[in-house]
């Protein structure tokens, strides 16, 4: 008999933590995989955000250990593979969604700012991983989600940090694939212009975000939901042949979408 294919998408029975997942892309993740089966650790620095998270995650039927703590320190993102490890007794998904890096002219990117890119993207990724893959070996394998940029692949004007660690991130997504195979698969999520906090200057100016949407081939921006169902796909059973890869998600964008109104030097 053939088997039904949505039951490759169910990870019932599973634990997963989500970084930043008080609000935006976190947040839809966290919750689509308490939809999914999963009991899920959640953590960002605003606990009120994450109460309600954990809300959506409990109302899916499954168990959510809230975490507030700033995860721009490697060393706290780490422990919180054994906080669910501790809590639920095994691990097996791991999302790196925490990230980011605000614009700034070459000029003004210090190396300090540059620095503090790579940590907040890379390091904390890396940490966070490095502490689950034990956990993941015990628990028969496992699977790690990056969320990485289109702008690690594509170029604009103020994104030099912001582009440059997004960019190591997903080559360290390539690189940590063939360190963990068999047993642990990593992959990553591409995001291209996403209707989050991020973007509330867009969002809230008609202009801005009618230039946005005509700039991109499907011709809207995306939704948390959108990468949330592609980080589902990487870490559930439907995946178990994918590893090492960069599934974008970005509308189709082969450049910026949004103008800084950067000047020549």
């Amino acid at each position: 008999m053939t088997p039904v294919i949505s039951e490759r998408f169910r990870i019932d029975g599973r634990v997963a933590v989500v970084t930043g997942a008080g609000r935006g892309i976190g947040a839809a993740t966290a919750v689509a995989l308490a939809q999914a089966g999963a009991d899920v650790v959640i953590s960002s620095r605003t606990r009120e955000q994450l109460d309600e998270v954990a809300a959506g995650i409990e109302a899916a039927g499954r168990r959510a250990l809230v975490v507030p703590s700033d995860l721009a320190d490697p060393e706290t993102a780490a422990e919180l593979a054994d906080l669910a490890a501790g809590e639920f007794g095994r691990l097996d998904i791991v999302v790196n969604n925490m990230g980011g890096a605000m614009p700034a002219a070459f000029l003004d990117t210090s190396p300090r700012h540059m620095e503090k890119a790579f940590r907040f993207n890379v390091g904390t990724a890396h940490a966070l991983t490095r502490a689950a893959v034990p956990h993941l070996l015990k628990a028969d394998g496992g699977s790690v989600v990056n969320i990485s940029s289109a702008m690690g692949r594509i170029a604009g004007r103020g994104y030099l940090a912001y582009g440059s660690a997004k960019a190591a991130l997903a080559h360290y997504t390539r690189l940590a694939a063939f360190d963990l195979a068999p047993r642990v698969r990593v992959n990553a999520v591409a995001v291209g212009s996403v209707a989050t906090s991020a973007l509330d200057v867009v969002m809230t100016s008609d202009e801005l975000r009618t230039e946005m949407e005509r700039r991109t081939p499907l011709r809207r921006v995306g939704e948390p939901e959108d990468v949330a169902a592609a980080v589902l796909y990487l870490a559930a059973p439907a995946s178990a042949y994918v590893t090492g890869s960069v599934l974008r998600v970005d509308g189709g964008i082969e450049a910026p979408n949004l103008d800084l109104g950067l000047e020549d030097l």
